[in-house]
């Protein structure tokens, strides 16, 4: 009974020793594996650095870009602000201009007759000018009958719109 327990006791130191080999290679294994693993994280943690740096600057330049565009819309504000108030003028202008016609237009509707008249006699008026011109020009000698109208200058005609 003895050697049954010193060979259970051998068995049992070598069942330990084959649990402590295969123990010591897994932990090796496991060992091997944190190594890479710690590796990766020192590049990973360069690079995020790297990352980090370049959305710092992306972050600056970004926040310029706003301001600057907030500065430009500001400007471009008062632009098209200058450019309602120049439309607003034109149409208080175009409002006027329209006033002044219709009041022309309705003068001349009242004083249209006035204004027939007065073109009828600037007509007579020239007539006179261009005959008086005729016998000035012509020798004294011959003073031309009335009727011949061949040598007088053609009668003006002013035009109304009417």
């Amino acid at each position: 009974m003895e050697i049954i327990l010193y060979l259970s006791a051998a068995v049992a130191a070598v069942a330990f020793l084959v649990l402590v080999i295969f123990l010591s290679r897994t932990l090796k294994s496991l060992q091997v594996t944190l190594d890479s693993v710690a590796q990766t994280l020192t590049g990973l943690e360069g690079q995020m650095q790297g990352v980090s740096l370049e959305t710092t600057q992306l972050l600056h330049k970004t926040n310029a870009l706003a301001e600057d565009l907030q500065h430009k819309s500001e400007n471009l504000n008062t632009v098209v602000n200058a450019v309602k108030g120049v439309g607003n003028s034109i149409s208080s202008f175009n409002t006027s201009m329209q006033k002044v016609s219709e009041k022309v237009q309705f003068e001349i509707d009242n004083n249209q007759e006035k204004i027939s008249q007065i073109v009828q006699w600037s007509n007579v008026a020239l007539e006179i000018k261009d005959k008086w011109k005729a016998r000035k020009s012509k020798p004294s000698s011959s003073v031309p009958v009335e009727g011949l109208s061949d040598e007088l200058p053609k009668k003006r005609f002013l035009r109304s719109r009417y």
